[in-house]
């Protein structure tokens, strides 16, 4: 573990983002699945993080994506991105948990994330496609995942393909 605090993202933060993306999943990172629900789209204010050192130094950073699911607003999380040499120390972790909390507050009833099933099933995420959910592009079946946010049965949440945030009409999320 190493000393960090997490901050709502700054306007700062910016420049710094793209080399820690490149630098964590390759300069081809945007051929990524995850990438194409993203081109062209901003992340939710309200649900983008950095975590710094004491000192100020950026150390890693997490953002959720508006998505629709059955036309009502969802989220995808990610990129989640931690400076290599600082990974395994539990910051990931930090803002992985953070970042949930942060958009059960908020009211979103469901997240969707690609990624790895062992870092994600301690936040609550399942595989999706077993629950009826898909993606509009190729993705592994195993990294595809699901959660509830707001303990509502996944019985009772919209299904289907995910589908881009600005090509569907919007329905707003359920009130709590």
């Amino acid at each position: 573990m190493c000393e960090f605090t997490i901050f709502p993202q700054a306007v700062e933060d910016e420049v710094l983002l793209d080399p820690l993306l490149d630098i964590t999943f390759g300069s081809n990172r945007k051929a990524r699945p995850s990438y194409r629900l993203r081109d062209g789209i901003d992340p939710i204010d309200q649900l983008c993080f950095s975590a710094k050192s004491p000192e100020g130094e950026f150390l890693a950073t997490l953002r959720f994506w508006p998505v629709l699911i059955g036309g009502e607003e969802a989220l995808l999380l990610g990129p989640l991105a931690v400076q290599p040499h600082l990974q395994g120390k539990g910051i990931g972790k930090a803002l992985v948990a953070h970042g949930v909390k942060q958009a059960k507050e908020l009211g979103y009833r469901i997240c969707f994330v690609v990624g790895e099933q062992r870092y994600y099933a301690p936040y609550g995420f399942v595989p999706a496609h077993a629950l009826g959910f898909d993606m509009p592009v190729p993705v592994d079946t195993d990294r595809f995942q699901v959660m509830t946010l707001q303990g509502t049965s996944f019985d009772l949440l919209p299904k289907g393909v995910i589908e881009i945030w600005n090509r569907a009409p919007v329905r707003k999320r359920k009130a709590l």
